[in-house]
């Protein structure tokens, strides 16, 4: 998968693509565009090998490098894809916008488009940004974006600001009720698997409970106002829950433990692709009819 084309108010990007190279390297032709690079990109060789290494990126999906059009023009770059830098492989972000066009915002919007297109289309949960320490304009605009400056080290040669950019919390459900008939059943299975993910006791009462991982919580509770005694996830309503589950060998221990706990396979024949050949993932239903699906956060093998 390419990175899509994002629009603004005044910018396009798109995926950087070989017929983009002449243009780039007028970008940086301009001296003042190296001042922070370990590199000087004003040498056209330099610049294309640049380009070259854009050009060969192979990463996540939805990540990689962009071409930064206004009215049809090149005037930059920009990339989100895992850093070489920082440890574990995060997502780093990266703007250029020529210095015939500074001033003016644009930078500030590309990287905007960038940002939002990561923590939102992407859901990750962090993007990160090196920034060197005397770039104040780039700075600034990190700023604008939201980013948290954490702290400095030694990157790509030379003293760099260390910045992190967090998802958002609007918008992010903040719980979700399950009505049981039978709560001590409900505790059991519901219990064990989110206590196995991570979550852990956040609220008891007389007819619930609930469980809590970060700013998220799950109930189930027997209300009084419940009007039947069965739940059927083929009804119109609630079909299933989706969790995230961080390696495929954890999805594959929990689908084995899960008929200790209340837990039926769902699929079995179909396991672990049952919602599709990329998808990995192991379905569950708990003796009260609900279903849980367990997605596992790794790629394909």
């Amino acid at each position: 998968m390419t990175p899509p084309t994002l629009t603004t108010a005044r910018l396009r990007l798109r995926q950087l693509v070989e017929a983009d190279r002449e243009a780039v390297v007028k970008v940086f032709a301009d001296p003042a565009m190296s001042r922070y690079f370990a590199a000087d990109f004003s040498d056209p060789a330099a610049a294309s090998a640049m380009v070259d290494r854009r050009l060969a990126y192979r990463g996540p999906a939805g990540q990689g490098h962009w071409a930064i059009e206004r009215d049809g023009e090149v005037i930059g770059v920009a990339h989100l894809r895992p850093s070489s830098e920082l440890p574990g492989g995060v997502a780093e972000l990266g703007y250029y916008v020529a210095g015939a066009h500074a001033g003016q915002g644009l930078a500030t919007e590309a990287a905007q488009a960038v940002l939002a297109h990561g923590l939102g289309a992407l859901g990750l949960p962090a993007v990160w940004a090196l920034v060197h320490e005397h770039n104040a304009a780039s700075r600034k605009v990190a700023g604008r974006l939201g980013f948290l400056d954490v702290g400095s080290g030694i990157h790509y040669g030379d003293l760099h600001r260390v910045l992190v950019a967090l998802a958002p919390v609007h918008g992010r459900p903040h719980h979700v009720e399950l009505w049981v008939p039978d709560l001590a059943a409900a505790e059991r299975s519901w219990g064990w698997l989110l206590g196995e993910l991570g979550w852990r006791e956040f609220q008891r009462w007389p007819a619930g409970v609930s469980w809590r991982l970060g700013g998220t919580y799950v109930v189930v509770e027997r209300s009084p106002a419940l009007s039947a005694e069965e739940h059927e996830r083929t009804r119109p309503g609630l079909n299933h829950l989706a969790l995230h589950v961080a390696t495929r060998a954890q999805v594959d221990d929990l689908v084995a433990r899960a008929p200790e706990h209340g837990w039926r396979p769902m699929f079995a024949e179909k396991y672990p692709h049952a919602g599709g050949d990329a998808h990995y993932a192991g379905y569950l239903e708990n003796e009260a009819g609900f279903e849980v699906e367990l997605v596992a956060l790794e790629g394909p093998a």
